[in-house]
């Protein structure tokens, strides 16, 4: 066996050899699977052309590279009748031993190896390339792919030096003279087929604002037109212009200082990034950071109104000004994905084809930082101006609410300026809020009760019964509540919280052993029964009890429990016990010491009827429960009544 395998050395009884892996294995991977997308060739052979340059500029500054760069922009040409898709530049350039090295062996990366050779003397060099493979997702798109090419390293101002290769997309490949004169280099692909939209000029612009809109090196596609006047006065004549079309911004607001920026800055790059957005965002968070990790990047606070309709992937995440994806999951934090802007870091690792992440501790840290950022910013904001602050808390509160939910370093930061709206429009911090309420809201078992309402109107009776007890009610009307007042009972000590009408205010917040009935218990029996024979047992379930007299005769509710349970099914998570499909159930609560249940008692069966019907039916309009023909009734007798009271 050992034999036989002559590319294998036999060690004892183990055989140690190396995996062969050849073009004609690879190329077809290359053309189907390297890349998620094929139309990411274009970022793939436009960033190359830009490290070219880069590499150029960087060699100049150190005097390796003599005399003037001149233009430096790169170009990108369709030839429709040629079939032909070129990219150049006049970056450094390859001479054949680069070529040989550089493209001839698969997945050798030039700028990698550029990176280690001055990684001492020129750290910051902006360089994009990794991996050595993007040259070949050419071949994706591309039946023949060229390449002409002449160093800056050879002095000459003729043809002598340059090169043309030329690869039909298999492992034969021609390698001869070139008749390049300048420095540079132009990448020809012939596009096949299967892919011709890549030759339509709609498609060209729609991807290069795509992937390389922000690269720092100018990148020309085609040319505009510009009127000017020349001369002056009278005799002043409207020419046209014709100028090199230039498709991106080299120096986007987030490779800046802050103290560079005004706030029309950070709005115009706004609206450069989301052009048909009309908006304002509330504010930004400039992130700049050199060290542990590189991170920079602009996020922008959009107004979230109260619905769960929330707009995502309006983070575009970049690597050295590249455009990689707007899908962040994993480096931004789940909540902060509802921001906007440019996340730019060359420290985020990626695969082969920058499409997706790889998770590692650095990601992580970066993750970590960005919510470190945003609760400084936002304690910095509710510190120096508060009233600013709660103007565009409405507005904000939901991205706080989600983060205080999802992450725990975020809650606890916030706790400290999250605010809690009241029924009057005030605005609390929770500590201000427990200050407040502390004693007047506490019950007999010594919990403090936070009343609150999600709704002024449907719960205005509840409210108001509320503050004629002196009590206060906070208005929490997020889709996110559910789980926050949960949250919130688990850090707060004592603390409870109550929607208005989860049952009578003189329950929810009991001060004193129960009140004495005028009812007999047999009375009670009997009103409990009156009351139940004229309504749905199974879905609303009668109780008697003893409330104040001036507390309504007949209340419908939704016990705090079940309706949390239920709004917390609804927007994930909150099933009890494996439930989710809550049965539609009410509870009635009949005051035995309302003057209504005497007489209900004492009257004729007739007069009891009406009466009766008249009080469940204003106790279901207070829940909305009335609909239809009973509510068409309802409306009808008491317009009959007010007819009688007025004598008309």
């Amino acid at each position: 066996m050992a034999q036989s395998l002559s590319k294998w050395e036999q060690i004892e009884n183990t055989f140690m050899g190396r995996i062969n892996v050849t073009a004609e294995n690879i190329f077809p991977i290359i053309k189907k699977f390297l890349y998620s997308d094929h139309e990411i060739f274009l970022r793939e052979l436009v960033s190359n052309a830009v490290d070219a340059t880069l590499k150029l500029k960087t060699l100049s500054r150190l005097g390796e590279i003599k005399g003037e760069l001149g233009e430096l922009a790169i170009e990108v040409k369709i030839d429709k009748e040629a079939g032909t898709l070129t990219i150049s530049d006049r970056g450094i350039g390859m001479t054949e031993e680069e070529v040989n090295k550089y493209i001839n062996e698969v997945a050798f990366s030039g700028a990698e190896e550029f990176l280690q050779q001055y990684k001492d003397k020129a750290s910051d060099t902006g360089i994009i390339g990794h991996f050595g493979l993007g040259f070949y997702s050419a071949f994706m798109v591309a039946d023949k792919v060229e390449i002409r090419s002449k160093s800056a390293r050879l002095e000459t101002t003729d043809a002598s030096g340059s090169i043309h290769w030329e690869c039909k997309g298999d492992p034969e490949f021609e390698f001869t003279e070139g008749s390049k004169t300048e420095r540079g280099t132009d990448i020809i692909l012939h596009i096949n087929a299967d892919n011709k939209e890549f030759l339509e000029d709609y498609r060209l612009t729609e991807l290069l604002k795509k992937y390389c809109r922000f690269l720092p090196i100018p990148i020309q596609f085609g040319t505009k037109e510009e009127k000017r006047k020349q001369g002056e006065g009278e005799g002043a004549v409207e020419e046209t212009i014709v100028l090199p079309n230039y498709v991106n911004n080299p120096i986007p607001a987030w490779t800046k200082s802050p103290s560079e920026l005004k706030d029309e800055d950070y709005q115009a790059f706004y609206s450069e990034l989301y052009p048909i957005s009309f908006e304002k965002p509330l504010f930004h968070i400039h992130l700049n950071v050199d060290y542990p990790f590189n991170l920079n990047g602009i996020l922008y606070f959009p107004r979230i109104k109260p619905n769960m309709d929330l707009n995502r992937n309006k983070i575009q995440l970049y690597q050295n000004q590249v455009f990689v994806t707007d899908s962040v999951e994993g480096i931004v934090p789940d909540f902060l994905t509802l921001l906007h802007g440019v996340i730019d870091s060359k420290d985020i690792p990626l695969n082969v084809s920058r499409s997706y992440l790889q998770a590692d501790g650095n990601v992580k840290k970066i993750s970590g930082h960005i919510t470190k950022k945003v609760a400084d910013k936002l304690e910095e904001m509710f510190k120096n101006d508060r009233a600013s602050f709660e103007k565009n808390w409405d507005d904000t509160k939901m991205i706080v609410e989600y983060g205080m939910l999802s992450e725990e370093k975020f809650y606890d930061r916030a706790k400290k300026f999250f605010l809690l709206k009241d029924t009057e429009g005030v605005y609390h911090t929770i500590e201000e809020f427990k200050e407040k309420v502390d004693n007047i809201q506490k019950n007999k078992e010594g919990n403090t009760i936070w009343l609150y309402a999600s709704d002024l109107m449907a719960q205005h009776n509840g409210i108001e019964e509320a503050k004629t007890r002196g009590y206060q009610v906070l208005l929490l009307n997020s889709p996110l509540n559910a789980h926050l007042t949960d949250r919130l009972e688990r850090d707060l000590e004592k603390v409870q919280f109550a929607r208005v009408d989860s049952d009578s205010i003189d329950r929810i917040i009991s001060k004193e052993d129960d009140i004495p009935s005028k009812l007999t218990e047999d009375q009670e029996k009997q009103l409990k029964e009156l009351i139940e024979s004229a309504m749905d047992k199974d879905k609303f379930k009668v109780e008697v009890a003893k409330l104040n007299s001036d507390a309504a005769p007949i209340q419908i509710h939704v016990p705090e429990f079940m309706r949390r349970m239920k709004e917390m099914s609804s927007t994930g998570g909150g099933g009890f016990m494996g439930m989710t499909d809550f049965p539609e159930t009410y509870q009635v609560v009949v005051n035995a010491n309302h003057p209504m249940s005497e007489a209900l008692l004492s009257s004729s069966e007739a007069e009891r009827e009406e009466s009766l019907n008249e009080a469940i039916d204003l106790a279901l309009l207070g829940q909305n429960l009335l609909h239809g023909a009973a509510l068409s009734k309802f409306i009808k007798r008491t317009q009959k009544q007010l007819e009688i009271k007025l004598g008309v």
